[in-house]
């Protein structure tokens, strides 16, 4: 069995979960969020418990157990606490600045990237190198990181680039030949 399937989930107290056969609806002080699951797991509440069931051992139906019950803990944190991701940009003359719902990022480019911010997404600008992804949904949050990233990851040789703030960069050294004249 799932070990992460088959643990329940404790509803926090000004959390509110709505089951409508396969459709789990979270509603919270942050938010609200709604999920539609394969109709094979079968999802129960019991005296402020959520419990996820599977009707075989067969590797499909297993991969969804835990799967489901992560989501579903995924959607109750958001709603409760939230999440949020930090990009670092590092370089000489790279910054960010947010512009209402658009995010300019000066990089390696020849122009400006400018970067539309979803609505369901919060982006701040702490500083011009450091940019701050929050919200409720999980997937999302990572989406919107990973796609602030994309513009110019970091590369190898200086580092330059937009990481993210616990990532490591493995470092290669330059041409070997290049300190000889």
């Amino acid at each position: 069995m799932s070990r992460v399937g088959k643990k329940p989930i404790q509803i926090p107290q000004g959390v509110e979960v709505r089951i409508d056969g396969n459709v789990v609806r979270v509603k919270g002080p942050k938010g609200n969020l709604e999920r539609r699951f394969h109709p094979a797991i079968k999802i129960k509440m019991e005296d402020g418990m959520l419990r996820f069931e599977r009707p075989t051992d067969l590797p499909f139906h297993r991969s969804l157990h835990g799967t489901c019950r992560a989501i579903v803990a995924n959607m109750i944190k958001g709603v409760t606490e939230g999440f949020r991701k930090e990009l670092e940009i590092q370089g000489i003359g790279y910054k960010a600045e947010l512009q209402g719902k658009k995010l300019t990022l000066t990089v390696s480019k020849s122009h400006p990237v400018i970067y539309e911010i979803r609505d369901d997404v919060k982006v701040e600008v702490p500083a011009p190198n450091r940019v701050i992804v929050s919200g409720i949904d999980k997937e999302v949050v990572g989406q919107v990181a990973a796609e602030i990233r994309s513009i110019d990851p970091p590369e190898p040789y200086k580092g330059k680039g937009i990481r993210y703030v616990d990532e490591y960069v493995r470092r290669k050294a330059g041409k070997a030949g290049a300190a000889q004249g």
